[in-house]
């Protein structure tokens, strides 16, 4: 194939990635963003094969099979309760390619002519094998922990940041020796051995609170492994589609960040919610908590004429969010008006939220974020808070030395009446208590989110 009919055919991919990036940014045109992106990948992967003159396709067809029909399975069985799990594999899968590619460019026998080809070359394999051991080790903890196979709490251990440096020094170390040895291959296995087990070290002390940054994070590193492997293989494609992917990747984690109130380093050594602060709730609970009954709440909605949503983790886990849907299409059915109040760090990924209210066929204009919702909760006759704790803490605003000290926070506390629904007073991620549950306008509905719900759909229903 001419170069030139390359080179066109990964200009055509380019572009096609970025109209799907763009389509992505709105729920409207996310499908066709999506196809976008989808095609692009063929056009790429298509062109690159041409590019290679491979005679033989039988294990490419091979490899497309397998990974179809996994994809095809994920894709039908995966609930989107369970979306940050599988976006936690994927980011991992990335860096784990980049890993064996970067690894097999290197053992290959042609190794560049040049000086300057060289160095180019082994810095981009040793970037690639660093960051890609990062991600795949880093992402399958992160997949742990969202999966529960391992405590979600933060792992901490005396010493665990200097481990982390001198991991890292050694890490970078051997892939100086790549650089300076281009022929020497056994350093890259151990460099990438030692990468993998600084992403072990790097992602065990984070906790479930902070899982919005490191998806987004990982998902960034996944991009920039691919786009160092673009430079390994000398393919344009592959460089720009990884640094698109990185690029958006850091943009979203800095946003996370900024909804936190937090920086990147605190969110990797900070350990919040690994201390839980004990008799702290009691202090601030005891003979103040109301609870409540589904009658009794829905006695609230007969009066209101405007009711918020706000959900959080709590309906993620109890995949309520159809029984949510159920229920305020009834409050609307009565003049109601309902919106849902949605933060950016509720639940274990970014959109998490979103992207359940969107499965449920919640229409996406009735999403509020966080600074369009907040200014109206005065005019609220009722906030329902699903599940949903450190989002909605005073604390955030009132404390100025505990682990969500000024992080923005919905204030559903001004609303005329707060209903909770929870299992219990158990304290959130970030292992504080909450004085919402104890305000004077604040009703607890001590049960799961489905339960509860569901519950709520019955007695509308009969009253």
């Amino acid at each position: 194939m001419s170069p030139n009919f390359i080179n066109f055919a990964y200009l055509v991919a380019a572009t096609l990635f970025i109209w799907g990036l763009k389509g992505l940014t709105h729920p409207r045109t996310a499908v066709q963003g999506n196809r976008y992106g989808a095609l692009a990948m063929f056009v790429a992967v298509a062109a690159t094969l041409l590019d290679q003159q491979i005679l033989s396709f039988e294990w490419i067809l091979l490899g497309i099979v397998i990974g179809g029909l996994i994809g095809a399975v994920l894709a039908a069985k995966i609930a989107m309760t369970d979306m940050p799990q599988l976006v936690a594999l994927f980011n991992g899968f990335g860096g784990g390619a980049s890993v064996l590619v970067a690894g097999a460019a290197l053992l290959e026998a042609g190794m560049p002519t040049t000086a300057a080809a060289t160095n180019t070359f082994t810095v981009a394999t040793a970037t690639s094998g660093i960051i890609g051991a990062v991600t795949f080790s880093g992402s399958i903890i992160a997949f742990a922990k969202l999966q529960e196979l391992m405590s979600g709490n933060p792992i901490m251990f005396p010493g665990q940041k200097t481990l982390n440096v001198l991991v890292a020094l050694v890490s970078v170390a051997l892939g100086a020796w790549i650089v300076i040895e281009p022929t020497a291959v056994e350093p890259y296995w151990i460099m990438t051995a030692a990468a993998l087990l600084l992403g072990v070290l790097i992602v065990i002390p984070i906790g479930g609170a902070d899982m919005p940054v490191i998806i987004a994070f990982l998902n960034a590193a996944s991009g920039l492994a691919a786009a160092a492997t673009g430079f390994v293989l000398s393919n344009n494609i592959l460089i720009v589609a990884g640094s698109l992917v990185g690029a958006s990747g850091l943009i979203l984690t800095q946003i996370m960040c900024k909804a936190m109130n937090r920086s990147l380093g605190n969110v990797f050594f900070g350990g919040v919610g690994g201390t839980v602060v004990v008799g702290a709730g009691n202090e601030i609970y005891e003979g103040k908590i109301k609870s409540t009954s589904a009658e009794e709440v829905a006695m609230l909605f007969d009066v209101a004429k405007r009711v918020v949503i706000v959900p959080g983790y709590g309906m993620a886990v109890a995949q309520a969010q159809h029984a949510v849907r159920d229920m305020a299409n009834i409050l609307e059915s009565r003049g109601i008006e309902v919106e849902y109040a949605i933060h950016p760090v509720a639940g274990r990924m970014p959109g998490h939220m979103n992207v359940l209210l969107a499965e449920a066929e919640v229409p996406y204009e009735k999403l509020k974020e966080m600074v369009h919702i907040n200014p109206t909760f005065d005019q609220t006759d009722v906030a329902l808070v699903i599940g949903a704790n450190d989002v909605v803490n005073p604390l955030a605003r009132e404390n100025n030395s505990g682990p969500i000290s000024g992080m923005p926070i919905l204030d559903v506390d001004k609303a005329r009446t707060v209903v909770v629904i929870k299992r219990s007073l158990s304290p959130g991620f970030a292992g504080i208590a909450n004085p919402l549950f104890a305000a004077d306008n604040t009703l607890m509905y001590f049960a799961s989110a489905k339960e509860a719900i569901l519950d709520l759909v019955a007695a509308l229903k009969e009253g």
